[in-house]
């Protein structure tokens, strides 16, 4: 039986490109999307086009009764997850701290943090020998913005994926025992429709020379160093924090 993957966010960018890919190297795709339904349709017809098993499920990941909504229809129309890939987020308009509102940051740690617990929640339940599951992995998508702390911009989002680092560590630690292997990516500059969510459709060309690399990566190279991680051959990594961020 093909291993089972769930990706948030798996409409548009980093999460298409998962998608198609891990579509290639065998798995079944269940492609999470919370409005664009026919963006995730697209993706996937175009793995079902190449032979891959696809279904588009609909569910904001910061509302628990939809998580659950979600978890139980890849169950009844796929199967048991053996994998997730918590690449759903959000960013928002360029601003200081002292004129964030509430609003701002409760959407952004409720969608950044919140989706990836209860996603990563109820794939432990499916996924830990401790529950009966055969093991299997989790991929956080973080940011370089973690490191680097998004001074002028977007703090409020560079400290959503830092609790998205230390959530990785610890819930690494946590269910290493029970065949659950835990990781994280963080893209660095990466030409995707997420700046211009920001109000920064340009950001990955002007940023572009701020990077050793000098270029803006691909969402194909950070889908590659996911499915690298879902896979056996990182069978030894877990806890690990991935820059794929050509060198910033």
């Amino acid at each position: 039986m093909n291993p089972i993957v769930l990706i948030t966010g798996g409409a548009r960018g980093i999460g298409a490109a998962t998608a198609l890919l891990a579509a290639q190297r065998g798995y079944a795709v269940a492609v999470n999307y919370s409005a664009n339904e026919e963006a995730a349709n697209a993706v996937v017809r175009q793995i079902r086009a190449g032979g891959g098993q696809a279904i588009a499920v609909q569910a904001d990941v910061a509302l628990e009764s939809q998580v659950l909504a979600m978890f139980e229809e890849i169950d009844s129309r796929l199967g048991r997850l053996t994998a997730l890939v918590n690449n759903a987020g959000v960013v928002d308009m360029a601003q200081r701290v002292d004129a964030m509102s509430v609003a701002r940051l409760r959407r952004m740690f409720d969608i950044n943090v919140l989706g990836s617990f209860l996603c990563a929640r109820e794939a432990v339940k499916r996924l830990s020998t401790r529950h009966g599951g055969a093991g299997g992995a989790i991929v956080n998508v973080s940011s370089a913005a973690a490191r680097l702390g998004g001074a002028g911009q977007y703090v409020d989002y560079a400290a959503s994926k830092g609790a998205i680092d230390t959530f990785t560590l610890g819930l690494a630690k946590e269910v290493a025992a029970e065949g659950i292997r835990v990781n994280a990516v963080r893209p660095g500059i990466i030409e995707t429709e997420i700046h211009a969510s920001g109000g920064q459709p340009d950001r990955a060309n002007q940023l572009a020379p701020l990077v050793p690399m000098q270029r803006a990566g691909s969402a194909l190279e950070v889908a590659q160093a996911i499915v690298w991680l879902l896979s056996d051959e990182s069978s030894y990594s877990t806890g690990a924090l991935l820059d794929v961020a050509g060198g910033r």
